[in-house]
């Protein structure tokens, strides 16, 4: 995913509206999550705005170039897209947020099926999350 400046190349758009329509309000609510995620330290900030961006990198143009060029929430993209790494806040919250979300859905669902696929989800992630560069602030 590109940003700023004038030759930018965003993902092609969805053809489907439905999919543009639930992409736009996933990435609306991830913006306002994490804007919360700024002041409340229980919710992780970067993922949010990540996961705003993936939305709308796929849904609308104008908004992923809004979110990326965003004087105050645009950095926190940029950091992650230009290679620079995701802070270690957001790394640790992000870490931790989704392990007792995934222990918690491992005691309320039975089916030892779902908690390996789940269990499995969650080692993955971490990984993936530990293996990213730290952001040095």
């Amino acid at each position: 995913m590109a940003h700023g400046g004038s030759g930018d190349s965003t993902p092609r758009t969805s053809r489907s509206r439905l999919v543009r329509v639930l992409l736009q309000g996933i990435g609306w609510l991830s913006i306002v999550l994490g804007v919360i995620g700024i002041f409340l330290p229980v919710l992780p900030t970067t993922p949010f705005l990540l996961l705003a961006a993936a939305c709308f990198a796929r849904s609308s143009p104008r908004f992923y170039h809004w979110l990326v060029n965003h004087p105050r929430l645009g950095p926190w993209i940029r950091d992650y897209l230009d290679g620079s790494g995701i802070p270690l806040k957001g790394k640790v919250y992000a870490i931790g947020l989704m392990w007792v979300s995934i222990g918690v859905s491992c005691w309320l669902v039975p089916l030892i099926w779902a908690r390996v696929f789940m269990l499995a989800s969650a080692i993955g992630v971490t990984v993936y999350i530990l293996r990213q560069k730290t952001l040095r602030t």
